[in-house]
């Protein structure tokens, strides 16, 4: 007997693809500290390329040091190469979840939008990506679509909250 074994349509590949990048703790904690370090530039920058650059750096300074830590603590038995490898494909989601939010402050160059402007349309980006992110881990628990959209916009409110914390602790 053969089992036969359905390939995936395009739509599910894709969603897979988004799901191993977004839905991830290290992904979640990166869109939460890119917006925080968006706000905490916003008010020193001069223009949006200012906070763009300072943001990103930022946040590529924080994968680094997540990169080491994960590295180091894995390297005893997964060896240099195997936990460094590891670590950076565990930690990518803090990059990739911040590229909505990265893509919302370049509109706001190319738009030439004021610094505040560009800040709002980067915490909407991550209001969003929480947005969708709630809404499919509801999804998954099986709630129905009215639970799905409360635990949507709890889950976006959540995040906002942690990033109004975290300022106000800087």
């Amino acid at each position: 007997m053969s089992e036969t074994v359905a390939t995936p349509t395009p739509w599910q590949r894709v969603t897979a693809w988004l799901d191993v990048r977004f839905r991830s703790p290290a992904a979640i904690y990166g869109l939460i500290v890119f917006t925080t370090f968006v706000t905490l530039a916003d008010d020193e920058a001069h223009d949006v390329a200012e906070v763009l650059f300072n943001s990103t750096s930022t946040l590529i300074v924080f994968f680094i040091a997540h990169v080491f830590a994960h590295t180091l603590t894995e390297h005893g038995e997964h060896g240099l190469r195997g936990s460094t490898r590891h670590a950076i494909r565990h930690a990518a989601g803090m990059l990739y979840a911040s590229v909505p939010s990265i893509l919302a402050l370049v509109f706001g160059i190319l738009m030439n939008q004021s610094v505040s402007d560009a800040v709002d349309n980067c915490i909407t980006a991550m209001f969003v990506v929480l947005a969708i992110l709630g809404y499919q881990a509801f999804r998954r628990r099986g709630y129905r679509v009215f639970g799905r959209i409360m635990g949507a916009l709890a889950t976006s409110f959540l995040g906002i909250v942690i990033v109004i914390l975290e300022i106000a602790v800087h």
